[in-house]
């Protein structure tokens, strides 16, 4: 008998979507609110790209990588990013061993599947892009030699937006590695009474199994996933649509960088997940509409006259979509 190939045996498109869906049930054991930050890691997953979740300290973020791990029954690692942090710590390192007189590669936390790039802009720069080919080439080069992470593979990262004393922003470059930024924004008043309800009750973040967080999807749910949503038709008219909004920021007043090609690209990605997640196989101007901002804040630059008139990147998003026309 033939041995099978990595997609044979696969969950079917439908099985593998009902699996994603109940993700956000299983979550929301653990997790209150949070619903736009689950749907932005699947669909991250979903295009094999990666995540930058923006909110202040307390909004669960950790505990939401760690909750989405155990949903999807992937390994996860934290890594706490701080200015003394070395590449090493993070990609591992080569170490001398006594009993062979060799250098032996020692993996650090990179090799995982799911990797919290905790408070990101902490680290110098040196070390930010100790990721940058881990996240493109999903490798680590070794001695000249590369050695493949763990599939599927996804950071996510967080930052801080109140606090600037002692950082080091993101470089346009590594910030056009990840595939969508998020606002981990505070629960609304209903779900924060909830969230301390299960907390009077007995709840413990540190232990997702007494909240009843169980597995209900795995690896070859994403690996099936991933290639239904490769297949999700895309009209021409949407393609023009993609690249007129990327063409609209980089004619607007207020940017003085606006969407790359890359950046045009990954909207094409985003849109065709939500578009497979909302149960279709081929995409909308809505579906572009619903991940433009995500997929779009982080890749535009604003004047810093149009900062100092109280502008914003979502603000300016919201108006080329709303000026560039849609197609019929």
């Amino acid at each position: 008998m033939s041995a099978l190939t990595p997609d044979e045996g696969l969950p079917s498109a439908d099985e593998a979507r009902q699996a994603l869906t109940a993700l956000r049930h299983e979550v929301a054991k653990a997790v209150v609110g949070q619903e736009e930050t689950v749907t932005g890691m699947v669909v991250a997953l979903l295009c094999r790209g990666h995540i930058l979740m923006e909110g202040v300290p307390g909004v669960a973020k950790t505990l939401l990588v760690r909750t989405v791990s155990e949903a999807l029954s992937l390994d996860h690692k934290r890594v706490q990013f701080t200015p003394d942090l070395m590449p090493g710590d993070v990609t591992g390192s080569l170490v001398y061993d006594q009993h062979t007189a060799k250098f032996e590669f020692h993996k650090g936390p990179v090799f995982t599947n799911l990797l919290l790039s905790d408070e990101i802009n902490r680290t110098p720069p040196k070390t930010q892009a100790s990721l940058l080919e881990a996240m493109e080439e999903h490798q680590v080069t070794v001695e000249g030699d590369p050695i493949a992470l763990p599939e599927p593979f996804l950071v996510a990262a967080t930052q801080n937006p109140v606090e600037y004393e002692g950082t080091y922003p993101l470089p346009e470059a590594q910030l056009d590695r990840f595939l969508l930024k998020v606002t981990v924004g505070l629960p609304q008043r209903a779900a924060e009474v909830d969230m301390l309800g299960r907390h009077a009750a007995g709840f413990d973040p540190g232990d997702l199994a007494a909240a009843g967080v169980r597995p209900v999807a795995g690896a070859r749910d994403l690996r099936a996933a991933q290639n239904a949503v490769e297949h999700v038709h895309m009209a021409p008219e949407v393609l023009g649509y993609i690249v007129d909004l990327a063409r609209a920021t980089r004619n607007s007043p207020s940017l003085q960088l606006g969407v790359s090609p890359r950046g045009a690209t990954a909207l094409l990605r985003t849109s065709r997940a939500w578009a497979w997640l909302s149960g279709r196989d081929y995409v909308t101007p809505d579906d572009v509409k619903a991940l433009a901002k995500g997929t779009l804040r982080h890749r535009v630059s604003l004047r810093p006259e149009a900062e100092l008139e109280g502008a914003t990147a979502d603000g300016v998003l919201d108006g080329v979509l709303a000026s560039v026309p849609v197609p019929r």
